[in-house]
C-alpha cells in the first residue's frame, strides 16, 4: 500500500448560512407572542440592550441610537445599515457579514445562551447606581407578575383532595389514591385494572425494602386482590365529583351521569310531594292542585324520572344504534315512539364526555393578530399595516457603547460589551426585517384578495405562495416563514394569513376559485337541505355543479369530513 501527499485545485460553490441570517429567518417566523417572549429574554440577559421611550423626534432618535456604538466605525457607514434579505443586493449583504464577522468574530457566534459573564462594572456603574430605564423595566415586570394569575390546581391534586375528604376504609384509601393517578386528563381510566394493580404491589415491594416492618408489608400484599381494587374503583366513581370520573369507557361514563341525575330527579321528585302534601288544608285548594298536576303530566305524557330510566336503557342497550342514527329501529325494539326517543335523548344531549374538563379548563392561548386591514371610503380600497404597537422600541445603551469604544477600558471589559453590543443589534436589525417583510406579504395578500373583504369566504381567490415571492422578488420559504402562526384583523374577523394562500380550480366559466371558496359552497348547501331527507354525496356534487364547482363525488366526500359534515345517514332528522 502507498501513501502519497499531493496538491490540488478543486472549484466548487456552496450556502453558508450566517449565525444572523439564522435569527433573522428565526425571528421571521416567529408569532407575536413569541416575539414579546423573546424580546423579554434578551432584555434580561443582554445588559447592552433596553427599552427606548419615544421621545419628540421619535423613529430618528431611535434609529440613530440602535445604530450608535456598535464598534468604531462611525454611524451612518455602510456596516450599519439594516441587513437586507431577499432582495437584490444580495451579494453586498453577504460583504457586509463577512465584514462585521471579521472585524467582531465573537459577536458573530451570536451565542445566546452562553454569553461570557461580565467583568467588572465600569466606574459609572460601580457607585450602585441604576438607569432610569433599569428602575422602570424593573417595576413593570414585577407589576406584571403581580397580575398574572397563580396556577391553579391540576385534575389529580383536586381529585386527591376530595380523596382525603371521603369516609371510606383505611384499606381503600392507597387504593383509591392509586386509581386517582391513573386517571387521564378527560377523567376516565383507561388503563386496564390489571396493570394498576400491579404497579400498586411493585411500590409496596419497594416500601417493603426501605421499611424494617417486613411482616406487616407481606401481610398487606396479600390483601391486595383484584376484587379490593374494584371495590375502590366503585368509591372512587360514586364519591368524586363531577359524576363520570373514573369511569372506564364512554358508556360507563355517561351510565355514571345519568345514574347521579336520576337519583337528583328523584330527590326533588320527593321533595315537591312534600310541598305538596304541606299545602292548604280545604279540600277546595286540594283539588285545585291536583287538576292542576294531572294535567301537566297529561302534557308531559312521561315524568322526567322515567325519561332518564329511557336514556340510561338507550346508553346501556342501543348505543351503536343511536351512533348510527337508527332511531326507527331502536323505537321498534322498546316498543316506544321516535318523539319519545328524542325527548330522552335530549337528556343525553346534557352530559359530558369528559368530565374532568369540568375540573381543569385549559384556557385557550389568546391571538394577537400580527397586521391589520381596514377599509379606506374615501379611496375605496383597504390599507393593510402592522400591530406593531404591542412591540417595545429598542436600542442599544448609549453608555456601554461609549464605554466598548474607550480605550481606558479593560479589554476584557470592552470584549465583553462589543459581543453584547452586537447580539444587540441582531435582534433589532432582525425586527426591523421582520416588520418590513410582513407588511409587503400583507400588502400584496389584500391587493390580491380584494374580492374576499368585499363578499366573503366563498371569494377567496387561488393564490400560490410562488406568484407572491415572485412579485416581490423573495424566497418563496420566505413567503412561508412570513405567513406561519400569524393572523390578520379585517372586517371579516381575525383570519390566519395562511388560508389566503390556497389552491384551486377553474370553473366551467373559466373563472378561478380556491378550494375554501368551494367548502364554503358546499357548508352552504348542506345548511339548506332538508333535513327529513339529506343529500348523499352525489346528490352535493350535482349542487356544487349547479353553482359552476364540478368536481368529483369522492372529493366532495373528503372535504365534507375536514368540515366535520356527517354523512348523509346520520344528518337524517326522524
Amino acid at each position: 500500500m502507498r501513501f502519497d501527499v499531493s496538491q490540488s485545485m478543486r472549484m466548487g460553490q456552496h450556502m453558508k448560512l450566517a449565525p444572523q441570517m439564522i435569527q433573522s429567518m428565526e425571528i421571521l417566523q416567529m408569532s407575536m407572542a413569541e416575539l414579546e417572549e423573546r424580546i423579554d429574554q434578551e432584555l434580561e440577559s443582554n445588559a447592552t440592550l433596553e427599552l427606548a421611550e419615544a421621545g419628540p423626534d421619535g423613529d430618528a432618535e431611535l434609529a440613530a441610537a440602535a445604530r450608535a456604538g456598535a464598534d468604531d466605525t462611525p454611524i451612518g457607514t455602510r456596516e450599519d445599515l439594516p441587513l437586507e434579505m431577499g432582495d437584490a443586493s444580495g451579494a453586498s449583504d453577504f460583504e457586509r457579514l463577512d465584514a462585521f464577522e471579521h472585524e467582531h468574530p465573537d459577536a458573530a457566534e451570536n451565542d445566546f445562551d452562553q454569553r461570557p459573564e461580565p467583568p467588572e462594572r465600569a466606574d459609572a456603574d460601580r457607585s450602585g447606581e441604576l438607569s432610569r430605564s433599569d428602575i422602570d423595566a424593573g417595576d413593570a415586570k414585577v407589576q406584571a407578575m403581580a397580575n398574572t394569575a397563580a396556577r391553579g390546581q391540576s385534575l389529580t391534586e383536586q381529585l386527591l383532595d376530595q380523596w382525603r375528604l371521603c369516609d371510606v376504609r383505611r384499606d381503600l384509601r392507597p387504593l383509591g389514591e392509586a386509581l386517582i393517578g391513573a386517571v387521564e386528563a378527560d377523567g376516565l381510566i383507561r388503563t386496564p385494572l390489571e396493570t394498576i394493580l400491579q404497579r400498586v404491589i411493585e411500590q409496596r415491594v419497594i416500601e417493603q425494602r426501605v421499611s424494617e416492618k417486613r411482616a406487616i408489608e407481606q401481610r398487606d400484599l396479600a390483601q391486595v386482590t383484584l376484587a379490593l381494587l374494584t371495590e375502590a374503583l366503585r368509591a372512587v366513581q360514586l364519591m368524586l365529583e363531577p359524576a363520570g370520573i373514573g369511569a372506564r369507557d364512554v358508556r360507563e361514563c355517561l351510565l355514571l351521569q345519568i345514574d347521579a341525575r336520576a337519583e337528583r330527579q328523584h330527590e326533588q321528585d320527593e321533595a315537591d310531594d312534600l310541598r305538596f302534601s304541606q299545602g292548604p288544608r280545604n279540600q277546595l285548594a286540594q283539588r285545585e292542585q291536583l287538576a292542576q298536576r294531572e294535567q301537566l303530566a297529561q302534557s308531559e305524557q312521561l315524568a322526567q324520572s322515567e325519561l332518564w330510566a329511557l336514556s340510561r336503557v338507550l346508553v346501556d342497550q342501543h348505543l351503536d344504534d343511536l351512533k348510527n342514527n337508527r332511531l326507527p329501529k331502536v323505537a321498534a325494539k322498546l316498543g316506544t315512539s321516535v318523539e319519545t326517543l328524542k325527548r330522552a335523548m335530549e337528556k343525553l344531549r346534557g352530559l359530558s364526555l369528559a368530565p374532568g374538563r369540568q375540573l381543569v379548563n385549559d384556557a385557550a392561548a389568546g391571538i394577537v393578530p400580527d397586521g391589520i386591514v381596514e377599509y379606506d371610503p374615501e379611496h375605496d380600497r383597504y390599507v393593510a399595516y402592522l400591530n406593531d404597537r404591542r412591540l417595545p422600541n429598542l436600542r442599544v445603551n448609549q453608555e456601554y457603547a461609549r464605554l466598548a469604544k474607550d480605550r481606558a477600558a479593560p479589554k476584557p471589559t470592552r470584549a465583553f460589551l462589543k459581543v453584547n453590543i452586537g447580539n444587540a443589534q441582531f435582534l433589532i436589525d432582525a425586527i426591523e426585517q421582520r416588520k418590513r417583510t410582513l407588511l409587503r406579504v400583507l400588502e400584496a395578500v389584500v391587493a390580491a384578495q380584494r374580492e374576499f373583504f368585499d363578499y366573503g369566504p366563498q371569494a377567496v381567490k387561488p393564490l400560490p405562495m410562488t406568484k407572491v415571492a415572485e412579485q416581490l422578488g423573495i424566497h418563496v420559504a420566505t413567503v412561508s416563514r412570513a405567513v406561519s402562526e400569524k393572523y390578520i384583523q379585517t372586517p371579516r374577523g381575525v383570519v390566519a394569513l395562511r388560508k389566503f394562500f390556497t389552491g384551486g380550480t377553474t370553473t366551467d366559466t373559466g373563472e378561478e376559485v380556491s378550494w375554501d371558496a368551494i367548502k364554503a359552497a358546499l357548508l352552504e348547501i348542506v345548511a339548506a337541505e332538508d333535513k327529513k331527507n339529506p343529500l348523499s354525496d352525489d346528490d352535493l356534487a350535482e349542487a356544487l355543479k349547479v353553482k359552476g364547482f364540478e368536481i368529483a363525488r369522492r372529493t366532495v366526500a373528503k372535504y365534507r369530513g375536514q368540515l366535520d359534515i356527517p354523512t348523509g345517514r346520520l344528518r337524517k332528522a326522524h
